[in-house]
């Protein structure tokens, strides 16, 4: 991948990451959906609070990646339920309404990584670590008899 077209990447993330922040916000503030001010929640109050160090269960991070979380189990249930399984069947499958359950997975996974912190450009710096680890892993004879997750220790 080329230099620009890495760029070109990350702003086209940067840009999804941007218009889904922008959709929770709006469902936020929709549904009255406060932060623990009584403010509108907000994208970026999520974001702000993993580094105020707020981890632990009942705070925003946690909640609201187990919300989303569970979103995306649902739409994926719901590509799952598009998908033919009977090899012998003649029926057609709905390529577009797949394409809009895999965008609704997008939907609820970008705003999973906004909750737990990352920007676009972490995103893609993390991916490309993981896809040489996985790379690599498959080089090496990749087994369950020599898994382990030590190379993963190092990406972030």
């Amino acid at each position: 991948m080329t230099e620009q077209s890495q760029t070109d990447s990350v702003d086209m993330l940067k840009k999804i990451f941007e218009m889904q922040a922008d959709l929770n916000d709006y469902v936020f503030a929709k549904n009255k959906i406060g932060d623990d001010s009584g403010n509108n929640l907000l994208m970026e109050t999520i974001f702000s609070s993993i580094s105020e160090g707020n981890l632990k269960v009942n705070d925003l991070p946690n909640t609201w990646l187990s919300n989303y979380s569970k979103a995306m189990s649902e739409e994926v249930k719901e590509l799952d339920e598009e998908l033919l399984w009977k090899w012998w069947s003649k029926d057609d499958i709905d390529i577009q309404n797949i394409r809009v359950e895999l965008i609704d997975i997008l939907h609820f996974l970008v705003s999973s990584m906004i909750c737990a912190g990352l920007t676009p450009e972490k995103v893609f710096d993390i991916y490309c670590q993981k896809h040489s680890v996985n790379l690599n892993r498959q080089d090496s004879g990749y087994s369950k008899a020599n898994k382990t997750e030590s190379d993963n220790k190092n990406i972030g």
